[in-house]
C-alpha cells in the first residue's frame, strides 16, 4: 500500500516475487562465455561460466562467480591460479563439454595441455589468460572470485565480431550487428539449447 499524496514506485513485493523476477531478468540477460580451468594438485579441472566480468584495467583484474553445488567449482576455487579462456563461436562444443555435467573434460579425444608454470589449458582456444586468483567472497550457493591476469595467449587476438558466442535464456548465441539502433533490434541466432 502507498501511502496517500506518495507516488506509486512500482516496487513489487518481496520474497517469491522477487526470485521469479530475478530468473526471468537473467534469463534474458546475455553474458559472454569463458571456459575456467585449473589444477589445486588433485588433476585438472573445467567449467563453462557466463559470469566473466572486468573489474580493472590497471592492473588487469576479472571476476566471476563459482556454483557450491559443483565439484569443478569447489576445486577450481581452491587453485591459486586459473587459466580463462574467452570461447568464441568455433570453441562451442568445448564450452557444451565443460558445461556438461559429469563429462571428462581432460579425457581422451580432448585436446589439452600445461602451461609452463603447471596449469591446463585448450591450446586451441585463441585467446586465454593466465590468471592468479586474488580474493575469494563465500555466499551461501556461491562464491564470487577475483583474478589478476598475469600472461595472455600468443598470437593475433583481434576478433571478427560474428566469432562472438553469448549464452541467453538457455541457448547459444551469435552476435550481428544492429544496423540502426533507434528502431533495429540486436539480432540473436540461436544456435543449440543446453544449460550450465
Amino acid at each position: 500500500m502507498v501511502a496517500k499524496g506518495l507516488p506509486d514506485t512500482g516496487v513489487a513485493a518481496t520474497g517469491p516475487a522477487i526470485a521469479e523476477a530475478f530468473f526471468a531478468a537473467f534469463r534474458h540477460h546475455p553474458a559472454g562465455v569463458a571456459i575456467i580451468a585449473a589444477d589445486a594438485g588433485e588433476g585438472p579441472v573445467a567449467l563453462t561460466v557466463s559470469s566473466l566480468i572486468s573489474i580493472s584495467a590497471t592492473p588487469p583484474m576479472v571476476a566471476f562467480s563459482l556454483s557450491a553445488s559443483s565439484s569443478s567449482a569447489k576445486a577450481i576455487e581452491r587453485a591459486a591460479s586459473v587459466v580463462i579462456h574467452f570461447v568464441r563461436r568455433p570453441d562451442m562444443q568445448l564450452a557444451r563439454l565443460c558445461a556438461t555435467s559429469g563429462k571428462d573434460r581432460f579425457g581422451a579425444g580432448v585436446r589439452w595441455a600445461r602451461l609452463d608454470s603447471g596449469e591446463p589449458y585448450y591450446p586451441q582456444v585463441a585467446l586465454w589468460f593466465r590468471a592468479e586468483i586474488r580474493d575469494r567472497l563465500e555466499t551461501p550457493s556461491a562464491c564470487l572470485v577475483t583474478a589478476e591476469l598475469t600472461s595472455v595467449s600468443p598470437g593475433e587476438h583481434a576478433t571478427a565480431q560474428a566469432e562472438a558466442l553469448v549464452y541467453s535464456n538457455r541457448a547459444w548465441h551469435a552476435l550481428g550487428p544492429v544496423v540502426d539502433t533507434v528502431s533495429a533490434p540486436v539480432l540473436l541466432w540461436p544456435d543449440d539449447s543446453a544449460t550450465f
